[in-house]
């Protein structure tokens, strides 16, 4: 009978021991993460996120002067997938992690190369990538739960911010989309009219760069002559106002697109640029 109980005993306990190794609860500081491609470079940032809970925050949990991990828990990472630009200084691709030291009227924002740290123990300052200093925003209204944000982005820049209680703190990264793409364009381009045409097309319509969108639009076409890049020519030469030569293309398109008419998806435009530029 005794060895029944323990049996059981044992069963019970072994039991309530897989239950509990299977229970899930929500986390007091969630793990949180924000990511944005800015041109060609994605910028990623992972963080555990705090509430506010009814607590002072800057001068108060988070206190002044000292040094803080930015989020809660693991210290807060940044990632680059290709070189950038904070603050003047140069930033090589890779991932870093993100503190700051918070003050009533200025903070110091800080990348360090050292990414495995928990909270700011082990922080070694000669392991800075950069540092700089901040002036923070107020907030109105408040913002519970820590967040990071990258906004107000395009080819060439983006603002990181972060935001809690009642202060935001943003600083803007300058990325090189225009060099990397120009770079790109020369590694990658071979004697097809669609890759003299594609590049030709980020010149024009990206980069406003009329003279190499000339220079890959004729190569183009030197290689094979298509509606689309007859119709891209003509887009080019309407733009720096050769409205007569623009039509000569623009029709060259029309009539290598009704050709094919199932491809040609600019149809609607080129007619009506045949009637626009007509009046030029």
């Amino acid at each position: 009978m005794k060895s029944l109980f323990i049996a059981l005993f044992s069963f019970v306990f072994c039991m309530s021991g897989a239950l509990y190794a299977q229970m899930e609860l929500p986390q007091p500081s969630p793990k949180a993460q924000v990511m944005q491609r800015v041109g060609l470079t994605d910028i990623a940032i992972e963080y555990s996120s705090p509430g506010v809970k009814g607590r002072a925050i800057f001068g108060g949990l988070v206190p002044y002067g000292k040094l803080w991990r930015a989020g809660a828990n693991k210290a807060t990472s940044i990632e680059f997938s290709k070189d950038v630009s904070i603050n003047g200084q140069e930033v090589k691709a890779g991932k870093y992690s993100f503190f700051a030291i918070p003050n009533e009227s200025e903070w110091t924002v800080i990348l360090n190369s050292e990414t495995e740290l928990w909270g700011t123990g082990g922080y070694d300052e000669s392991k800075n990538i950069v540092a700089f200093n901040v002036t923070p925003e107020k907030l109105d209204p408040l913002v519970e739960r820590l967040r990071y944000l990258i906004t107000d982005f395009d080819n060439e820049k983006a603002i990181i911010a972060l935001e809690w209680a009642d202060t935001r703190v943003s600083f803007p990264v300058q990325v090189h989309t225009m060099e990397q793409a120009y770079a790109s364009i020369k590694k990658t381009l071979e004697p097809s009219w669609r890759a003299y045409a594609n590049a030709a097309r980020f010149a024009f319509e990206q980069a406003n760069d009329m003279e190499n969108a000339m220079k890959w639009i004729n190569q183009s076409l030197e290689v094979k002559s298509e509606w689309f890049n007859n119709w891209l020519k003509a887009q080019i030469l309407a733009e720096t106002g050769n409205y007569s030569e623009a039509l000569k293309y623009a029709k060259t398109a029309k009539e290598l697109g009704d050709k094919n008419p199932g491809s040609f998806f600019y149809k609607d435009k080129v007619e009506q640029a045949l009637i626009d530029w007509a009046k030029m």
